[in-house]
């Protein structure tokens, strides 16, 4: 498609601030996800502190590692889900350090391409191997959509959940394709808040008649709401500012133990990390792996998983949430995602946002990430128009990636699990290494 705002444009400050929050809606539900799953009590993840870290670590990624180049927003990665569960043992120190070891990874990974160069990233990685690898990347996410339109207040099956979830989607495809101009740059905005709405009366409804049912907005976020309130940073839990947390390393054992949980685990989202960035390049139409170049972007992200969690204690990794915005909207601009990501920062601090975000029903947010989640796997597919499907050679490897990921294949070594995506880009890898030794366009 052709962009509406390049990555060098800016749109006009009222318009930019718009889309900024289209941005930060888009990557808002998984990033606040993460540190619950790790830690429901709050005592050592918080929310608006990952959201902080967010915006810190993708503000790096903008301006200091790929120098305004590359459109993507660094939230928390779900990839470091299980690492931090374990780290959680070790106190804040340990979370710290355990996405330091996970971000050194990558810069120690960046430095060697950049002494070797990024040529074999492309002839390693043709299309016939990427495209399926990045739909198989929206594919996966598809469970967690139809989850989140199921994983209602009500606790359990709820068709009226479902229907709002629906609705959220019509209403963002109709801005997306029936709107002006510009509703086409904010269908996410347009679709979640006018699926609020009603849900939000559903919810007044249901509370007056008692109907579980209808109860999907969780009014409860609003429980205990503060104006301004400090994010309960890692930074500050490391140097003792709880009295209800503790650093607990206590021997270089716990750190080897750390190290191990976590360094695996960025060696197995680097492949995540190069699908992403191929993604976005067919989008805008630039080849990011060589400019602003692989070894930049991996800085990026590994740095800023590291200045992430200084914040709030999630590594970060580029999001996919992310990419399918810019390519449903057409705007790419670095602008938009700078301003995205300062709203992160300042709104880490504003408790009533965070309680609002809190208060979304999951059926909204599974509903808009149907086009969300879509879009990348569409993208992915696209990838594959110069692929000659009709030979075997190319079939097998785009079979070998499409079955093994989307069957949840696996391989464990130990407390080290590759994940399903990783293991079918990796197989694919070695069959089309083998069986299709061709030029790196892949045809």
């Amino acid at each position: 498609m052709k962009l509406v705002y390049d990555i060098g444009d800016k749109p006009p400050i009222k318009k930019n601030l718009i889309y900024a929050f289209q941005q930060l809606l888009a990557i808002m539900a998984a990033t606040l996800l993460v540190p619950i799953l790790v830690d429901g009590s709050g005592t050592y993840m918080s929310q608006p502190a990952a959201l902080c870290g967010a915006g810190f670590g993708t503000l790096f990624y903008l301006f200091l590692a790929t120098k305004k180049k590359s459109p993507v927003f660094l939230g928390s990665s779900f990839a470091f889900i299980s690492p931090l569960a374990g780290a959680v043992a070790f106190g804040f120190l340990g979370i710290f350090l355990g996405a330091l070891f996970a971000g050194l990874v990558y810069v120690v990974i960046a430095l060697i391409i950049k002494k070797t160069g990024s040529e074999w990233v492309n002839k390693l990685l043709p299309p016939v191997v990427i495209g399926p690898t990045v739909a198989l990347i929206g594919l996966s996410l598809c469970g967690s959509a139809v989850s989140n339109l199921n994983n209602t207040a009500a606790g359990s099956y709820n068709l009226v959940a479902i229907l709002v979830g629906v609705i959220a989607f019509i209403i963002t495809v109709y801005a997306s394709t029936k709107g002006s101009r510009g509703m086409k740059l904010i269908p996410f905005i347009i679709g979640i808040l006018g699926a609020y709405v009603i849900a939000l009366v559903l919810t007044l409804i249901g509370n007056a008649t008692g109907s579980d049912a209808l109860k999907l907005v969780n009014l409860s976020a609003f429980d205990h709401m503060q104006l301004f309130k400090v994010p309960r940073f890692t930074f500050l839990g490391i140097f003792g500012a709880y009295s209800d947390a503790t650093n607990k390393i206590g021997s270089f054992a716990d750190v080897v133990s750390i190290f191990v949980l976590f360094a695996p685990v960025a060696f197995v989202t680097l492949a995540e990390h190069i699908a992403d960035h191929k993604n976005l390049s067919s989008i805008i139409e630039r080849d990011l792996i060589t400019d602003p170049g692989l070894d930049k972007t991996l800085i990026g992200d590994g740095v800023g998983s590291i200045i992430g969690s200084f914040f709030g204690g999630c590594p970060n990794t580029t999001y996919g949430e992310s990419v399918g915005c810019v390519a449903i909207t057409g705007n790419a601009s670095i602008s938009t995602i700078a301003i995205a990501a300062v709203y992160c920062i300042v709104l880490s601090f504003f408790d009533p946002f965070v309680c609002f975000v809190n208060s979304i029903p999951s059926c909204i947010v599974g509903g808009v990430c149907i086009a969300l989640y879509g879009f990348i796997a569409v993208s992915g597919l696209k990838m594959l128009q110069p692929v000659d499907l009709n030979d075997n050679r190319n079939l097998f490897v785009v079979a070998a990636i499409l079955v093994t990921g989307i069957g949840g294949l696996t391989l464990n070594f130990g407390a080290v699990t590759i994940s399903s995506i990783a293991t079918g880009l990796i197989l694919g890898i070695l069959i089309n290494v083998i069986f299709n030794k061709r030029e790196a366009n892949g045809k």
